[in-house]
């Protein structure tokens, strides 16, 4: 998966968990979980969705890395094999 196919599924994932976000007033590098307002369970739902989509165990180590599009797309394209 590339960066651009990672963004897309996050930003479907996104508006599956937070419905009514808009997604197209977020800067890329904004944090995500302060601007869609997205509580701890929130962030939880997300992380489930997109390890279950992607196949990826997503350790809470890892959680950081996982806070604004752009370095959330980095994080699962370097880790999911391209088609």
């Amino acid at each position: 998966m590339n960066h651009d196919e990672a963004l897309e599924l996050i930003k479907r994932i996104l508006t599956d968990v937070v419905p009514g976000a808009d997604l197209a007033a977020l800067s890329p590098d904004e944090n995500f979980r302060i601007a869609l307002e997205m509580d701890s369970l929130d962030f939880l739902n997300f992380v489930e969705a997109l390890s279950g989509r992607t196949g990826l165990a997503l350790p809470e180590t890892d959680y950081p890395a996982l806070n604004t599009l752009n370095s959330c797309a980095d994080y699962v394209s370097s880790r999911t094999p391209t088609a």
